[in-house]
């Protein structure tokens, strides 16, 4: 647990054994991959086969791309604009902000909260998340706005008003609910909400350094905020390899994509698998079944499952559709009886396949599109 106290209040940042973020978001160079986003996203998966539009995304914070957070600082007595302007500078770092936090309560209850400027936050969270333009409008309007599980632990109703308790007390209205893709956030209210509940200035930050070593980069935190920061790792757990066959198998969802896609669809950009795998289930935090009843890390359909899954890298047994070396395999083949491996308007109309939404289409290759520049 990372925790600090400040101004009467304390922020604790929970992690699970094995945490990384998925959150986005996602995936590193090789020996630095990771998920996209770190935590699940109860009830919301999406689903092949079935279309729901996302948010639309209009001026007044909007988002260019999302950005992929390797590692979590809390720096118990906030970080100093000169501090924050450094950890920027370290050599390989692609992105960094920095935000304020604290535990406070809602209607009595703790909870950890952080302020932060919609318009630029906005980036670091799910591309789902980012692309809802309701949640931001809530957010930069003053009310307060939550992860998934929170809001219905706690179930908060969009529009009601809740005594949230810091330094002061103040009513809030609570906004939306969505993916935050940061383990042990809960809530986020702007900086204006967050300077009057007291909340700590520049108490966390976030690095996107997918070049860089972890242990490289902690040590370069470490020398920047002092020996008192705490930090946190973002980047992926590896995924369990089955050791029974003897068979080599990918060890983390980068070389799982890119291995799916050599192995079962060559020609295929690897990058198509890893969009539709992060906004399908958040490369496997989310496995369903979904409203639709799709299931597993890349949320096919039962039927559709009937007919393509197979069990992936030579390995004996009945597919699965809930093991991503069975699922990730099945879903190139797929891709590639549609055509996906010839690129252009083919590749258009398998991604049209999988999910039959012009919007499903162009947010898998536009994110598609974001792995490729990040990760070459």
């Amino acid at each position: 647990m990372l925790s600090l106290s400040g101004l009467g209040s304390q922020i604790a940042f929970r992690a699970q054994p094995g945490q990384a973020a998925v959150a986005a978001a996602a995936h590193a160079r090789q020996g630095a991959s990771r998920h996209l986003i770190p935590r699940p996203y109860p009830g919301t998966a999406g689903s092949a086969g079935r279309a729901q539009r996302p948010g639309t995304v209009t001026a007044g914070g909007t988002f260019g791309r999302i950005i992929l957070p390797d590692l979590l600082i809390v720096a118990p007595r906030g970080l100093t604009q000169r501090q924050v302007a450094r950890l920027g500078k370290i050599r390989g770092v692609r992105n960094s902000i920095a935000f304020d936090g604290a535990q406070i309560t809602v209607g009595g209850r703790s909870v950890s909260a952080i302020g932060v400027n919609p318009a630029t936050f906005r980036s670091w969270v799910p591309v789902r998340t980012a692309s809802s333009q309701g949640f931001w409008t809530a957010l930069s309007n003053g009310e307060f706005v939550s992860g998934d599980s929170v809001a219905a632990r706690l179930r908060l109703r969009p529009g009601a008003s809740y005594e949230l308790a810091g330094a002061v007390t103040a009513s809030v209205q609570f906004g939306r609910a969505a993916r935050l893709g940061l383990n042990g956030v809960d809530l986020l209210v702007n900086r204006i909400m967050s300077r009057r509940l007291g909340l700590v200035h520049q108490v966390a930050a976030l690095i996107s350094a997918p070049g860089v070593s972890m242990t490289r980069l902690r040590h370069q935190v470490s020398a920047i905020a002092g020996p008192g920061v705490r930090m946190e790792s973002l980047r992926t757990q590896q995924l369990p390899v089955t050791r029974s066959t003897g068979t080599s198998l990918p060890t983390t969802y980068l070389q799982l994509f890119k291995e799916s896609a050599a192995r079962y669809c060559p020609g295929l950009s690897w990058t198509v698998l890893a969009a539709i795998g992060q906004i399908e289930s958040g490369d496997g935090t989310n496995v369903g079944p979904s409203s639709a009843g799709a299931l597993g890390p890349m949320q096919f359909m039962p039927a559709t499952w009937a007919q393509w899954g197979i069990r992936g890298f030579g390995r004996s047994g009945q597919p699965d559709v809930m093991d991503p070396y069975d699922a990730v395999p099945s879903a190139a083949r797929l891709l590639c009886a549609d055509g996906a491996a010839a690129g252009g308007q083919s590749l258009y109309r398998a991604v049209f396949g999988y999910n039959h939404a012009d919007w499903y289409v162009r947010e898998v290759l536009g994110l598609a599109a974001r792995y490729a520049a990040e990760y070459h």
